[in-house]
Formats: C-alpha cells, sequence, structure tokens
C-alpha cells in the first residue's frame, strides 16, 4: 500500500472516530463517566507522547513533567481569568497584578511557550547529567516549582495556596480531542523529520551520534523543549478540564503516573502511549469502581470488596503487564494501515495450496 493511501485511510479511520465521539456526546449525560474518561484521557495522551518524545525517542530519562504541566495550567489560568471576575479570585491580593485577560487559544499557546521557556532555562546546567543523575535533578525541579508557586510573594501573580478559578474550561470532548490530536499530529511530524532522526541516534549511542556530526548539546535541549512546551499545552488543557487549579495537584504522583502509561503503552511508541492513557484512565476511573463498594448476596459479604480494594487490582494488572510484556502493549511499533492488513491476511488469509 502506498504511504499517500496510507495517510488518506488513516485520516478517515480518525475523522470516523470523531464522528463517533460527537455521536457519543449527543447521546449520553454530560456528567457520563464515559465522557470524563474521553476527555481524561486525550489530555493524558498528549502528556504521555510528550514524556515518550524525551524518554522512549532521545533516551533522556526526565521525570519533570508534573512541573511543567503545573507551569502550563497556571499560565493558562492568570492570563485567561476575565478581567471582572479577578478581585474575586485574588481577593486576598486586591484583585492581582494582572489585569488583562486573553482568549482560550492564546492562553493555552502561551501555557506551552511559558513552560518551553522555563525547560531552556533548567536545561542549560541539567542536561549535562545522565540517566538517574537527571530523573532526581527534574524530579526537584518540579517540587521546587511546586513549592515555588504556593509562595505569597507570588500570590498577586499565582494567588498563593489559594485557587485559580473562573478561568474558561470545556464541557464538550470535541474539543481535547482536536487540539490534543494536532499537538500529537506535530510531534509525529517532528519525529519522522531530520531532527527526529537525530533524537534517536542520540537514543541509541551517544558518541557515535557525535561522531556523524549531531550536536548533543543542541538536539538535547531542543527536544526537552519540544517536550515541555506540550507538557505545558497539556497543563492548560488539564485546568480546563478541572475548572479550577492549585499546585497542590501537581505532586510527584502525576509524573509517576504519566511515566507508568509511557511504559505500558512501550518507550517509543507514540499509538502505545495514546492506548495506554484511555486505557489507565478507564481503569482507574470507570471500570475498576466496583471493587470499591461493599458487596452482599443474600446475607454472605464479598470479602475484599471495600474502599481502596480497587488500587491494589489495579497495582496487581499493572504488574502482570510489566512482568508479561515488558516492552509494553505496543513495543516501539506504531498503528499503520499496513500493519493492520498484513495482520488479518496472515490469521484470516486463504492460504495458497503448495502443489508437489
Amino acid at each position: 500500500m502506498g504511504k499517500k493511501k496510507n495517510i488518506i485511510i488513516s485520516a478517515l479511520l480518525l475523522l470516523a472516530l470523531l464522528a463517533v465521539i460527537m455521536i457519543l456526546e449527543q447521546r449520553l449525560p454530560a456528567t457520563h463517566i464515559a465522557l470524563t474518561v474521553l476527555k481524561k484521557g486525550c489530555i493524558y495522551s498528549l502528556v504521555a507522547v510528550s514524556m515518550n518524545l524525551l524518554n522512549g525517542f532521545t533516551g533522556l530519562f526526565s521525570l519533570g513533567q508534573a512541573g511543567f504541566m503545573l507551569i502550563g495550567a497556571y499560565a493558562y489560568a492568570v492570563l485567561t481569568i476575565p478581567v471582572d471576575a479577578r478581585a474575586s479570585v485574588y481577593q486576598y491580593f486586591h484583585g492581582g497584578v494582572i489585569q488583562f485577560s486573553v482568549p482560550v487559544f492564546a492562553g493555552l499557546l502561551a501555557s506551552g511557550i511559558l513552560a518551553a521557556a522555563f525547560a531552556w532555562l533548567i536545561g542549560l546546567p541539567v542536561l549535562r547529567l545522565k540517566s538517574d543523575y537527571l530523573a532526581i535533578a527534574t524530579l526537584g525541579f518540579a517540587e521546587i516549582i511546586r513549592a515555588f508557586f504556593q509562595w505569597d510573594v507570588l500570590g498577586p501573580i499565582t494567588n498563593g495556596s489559594n485557587m485559580l478559578r473562573k478561568y474558561p474550561s470545556f464541557t464538550s470532548v470535541t474539543f481535547p480531542f482536536l487540539v490534543c490530536g494536532v499537538c500529537i499530529a506535530v510531534m509525529v511530524l517532528v519525529i519522522h523529520s531530520s531532527y527526529g532522526r537525530a533524537f534517536k541516534a542520540i537514543r541509541d549511542d551517544e558518541i557515535a551520534a557525535e561522531a556523524m556530526g549531531i550536536n548533543l548539546a543542541k538536539h538535547k535541549r531542543m527536544a526537552f523543549c519540544i517536550s515541555s512546551f506540550f507538557a505545558g499545552v497539556g497543563g492548560g488543557l488539564l485546568a480546563m478540564y478541572q475548572s479550577s487549579i492549585q499546585s497542590q495537584t501537581f505532586k510527584s504522583a502525576m509524573t509517576y503516573e504519566i511515566l507508568l502509561i509511557v511504559v505500558i503503552g512501550g518507550l517509543g511508541s507514540v499509538t502505545g502511549s495514546c492506548i495506554a492513557s484511555f486505557l489507565f484512565i478507564a481503569c482507574s476511573e470507570w471500570w475498576l469502581r466496583f471493587l470499591d463498594v461493599e458487596t452482599k448476596i443474600g446475607d454472605f459479604k464479598v470479602p475484599f470488596l471495600r474502599a481502596g480494594f480497587r488500587k491494589v487490582v489495579f497495582s496487581v494488572i499493572i504488574m502482570a503487564i510489566v512482568l508479561f510484556a515488558r516492552k509494553g502493549i505496543m513495543g516501539s511499533r506504531e498503528f499503520s494501515v499496513d500493519g493492520i492488513c498484513k495482520f488479518f491476511k496472515k490469521r484470516f488469509g486463504r492460504k495458497k495450496e503448495v502443489k508437489l
């Protein structure tokens, strides 16, 4: 199958998926858990792909994703709060310093740019580190940023430890689906460009990549900034989804969740990160919810079913995936129309008779 035909079929499949989502929005009530899973799954897939770009495609083990999401969330919220609502939001800081607001898409763009700017500054000293040292340094940065944003000195901008609210949010699944789809498409284009090939070369062997003329510092910083930009946009979308934002939300546990999604989906697989994001959100917030409810069958009380048991079962499922599918759901493979056709031909196609 030709490359152009493959692209056309993939685009048609995405349009069909969008149509299904729009139909579900029309048929299901706005508070249905399925719509909640779709909204949050879209946001997590964007952040997971951005983390995979850094960890899976460039080989940089970073754990600062929650920090960049926090920067993006605050940038969006601060810039889009309506002027007439700032007095009630910043009630302890006399209405705050910023007395203007920007449109939604400008706020999302600003959230990505500010996160990328922080990444560029942080990357100057931090990207000289490797492996576990880089992970510890970026994790420390995320925790410092979280504490810094709660500081009352920054209260006129960040509202201190108080919530930011009354900024524009979304109720439709279509909005995050389109925004995240465009962002992921841009990252896919980057991965398949000459810069993406340089990232993969650095991941495979830094010494060989440098010998081939690749500027390691430049390309590492570029990957770090691109990843942080889209993590910042994901943070802005998360702020819209939650309708209120506070720095306590962006703890290190959020980074571990994103890393877990990347590992389950497969390091170096965009498709795997997207699939794993929706599966993770669906399992943690929908499919396993019944395990937290005490159940009786007549006078018999079903053992173990109580608050918190869902997390135990979920942890066991994750351990099983890590043990028996060490490369994740997709490994380093991607979804392709050719691959699907070959799979069905191999499984269900007619076998040619061999004449003796």
